[in-house]
């Protein structure tokens, strides 16, 4: 009988997928990974790890599987909490729940879970795995969830093929309500218990009181950029010759605006961002443009519609590329057409792909909203997410 470590986060999904890996024949162990401490810069009890973790235990004890928790609270700070601090410092916007998978849930759990003596790691993702065999060897494809609503393979978009040969996710065919309906059929706790919202492993949180831990506010000035300002939307300058891309980016300066108001710290805002400007007064809510952590500048635009929201390219250094199928790498000076996304829950869009000496450059067919540096762009082929990136 093979073995299988789930990881039991306290909700219905990873409770259901304990479930059906049980129901599968699998010998199934729950893991739970408490991954935070301080409790004093979340907004809600809504995912505290006590309540959590006592949840999955519940669960485990009713399915009649062996369960532990394991402490990896020093490992998410040094790689995730760390990590994201150094991000917004910089003035770019990371994803930590991308890096907690890619970090985390497989790879430092993946390895206590091997040392269990399993076969397998099982999560509550909505997404599948495929196979193929090319050249005598398997290749492992990351497919969308069969729910459209709840398609989580955006947040895969970093794993690797040893990662997802080692990997079920056995709630990927179904749909929430139906996962729900399992939990209830067979008496979960968990079955009502909402989604867990917020930072991955922390919960929801007022992401500039958590920033202020290590970055101190400063305050500085929001300027309003007019919507007909001349520099919107500049094009990528490349060099035929050499195959090596020279992207250019909006470079506001202040004389190109107004003051508006006053914040407390660049480092704390994000492209594309309408919440806690905290200026009122103008006819059409403004969004943040841009920021300068340098200058400590926050650059604003009124309106969703206003152009310095939108671009059609972006840039991945060649560093920042990940491809789970290597077999599809684009060669340089090679282009193809794929879907992107560039958020969670962002409908996929149209793009081609062009492959430099130095990165990745990718032009999509209509214009995106609040194109972040420091966040993941996620490439498609029909269902399979085949590669992804972190913007610049």
């Amino acid at each position: 009988m093979k073995k299988v470590v789930v990881g039991m986060s306290g909700g219905v999904d990873s409770s259901v997928a304990a479930l059906l890996c049980k129901e599968a024949g699998y010998e199934v162990i729950g893991l739970f990974m408490k991954n935070w401490h301080d409790d004093s810069v979340t907004i809600s009890d809504e995912c505290p790890w006590v309540e959590d973790s006592n949840d999955a235990m519940l669960v485990a004890d009713k399915l009649g599987i062996p369960f532990q928790t394991v402490d990896l609270s020093d490992t998410y700070k040094e790689r995730i909490v760390d990590y994201m601090f150094d991000e917004y410092e910089k003035g770019r916007t990371p994803n930590p729940d991308v890096l907690c998978n890619r970090e985390i849930k497989f790879d430092v759990f993946l390895d206590i879970a091997l040392s269990l003596g399993a076969d397998f790691v099982a999560t509550g993702h909505y997404c599948r795995k495929g196979s193929i065999e090319n050249e005598n060897n398997t290749v492992y494809r990351l497919l969308s969830g069969v729910d459209p609503n709840k398609d989580q393979s955006y947040f895969l978009c970093q794993l690797n093929q040893y990662q997802l040969s080692k990997t079920l996710f056995p709630i990927g065919e179904l749909h929430k309500d139906e996962v729900r309906r399992i939990a209830r059929e067979n008496g979960l706790i968990t079955a009502e218990k909402r989604d867990s919202q917020g930072l991955c492993f922390i919960g929801k949180v007022k992401l500039p009181d958590f920033l202020k831990q290590k970055l101190a506010p400063k305050e500085g000035d929001i300027i309003e950029i007019p919507a007909d300002t001349e520099v919107l939307n500049p094009v990528s300058s490349i060099s035929a010759d050499t195959m090596v891309a020279q992207p250019q980016k909006i470079d506001y300066q202040p004389e190109m605006g107004k003051i508006v108001g006053k914040h407390e710290g660049a480092h704390y805002f994000t492209n594309g961002q309408r919440k806690g400007l905290a200026v009122g007064g103008t006819p059409e809510p403004l969004f943040v443009l841009a920021t300068d952590v340098d200058k400590n500048i926050v650059y604003v635009g009124q309106g969703k519609e206003h152009p310095g929201l939108y671009n059609d390219q972006l840039w991945v250094d060649q560093d920042d590329l990940h491809w789970i199928r290597k077999d599809l790498m684009l060669k340089i000076g090679e282009q193809k057409e794929y879907k992107a996304r560039i958020r969670y829950r962002q409908p996929l869009s149209s793009a081609t792909l062009e492959m430099m000496d130095n990165g990745l450059l990718v032009s999509f067919y209509e214009p995106q909203f609040a194109i972040t540096s420091g966040q993941f762009v996620a490439f498609y082929d029909e269902e399979e997410l085949i590669a992804s990136g972190i913007i610049q």
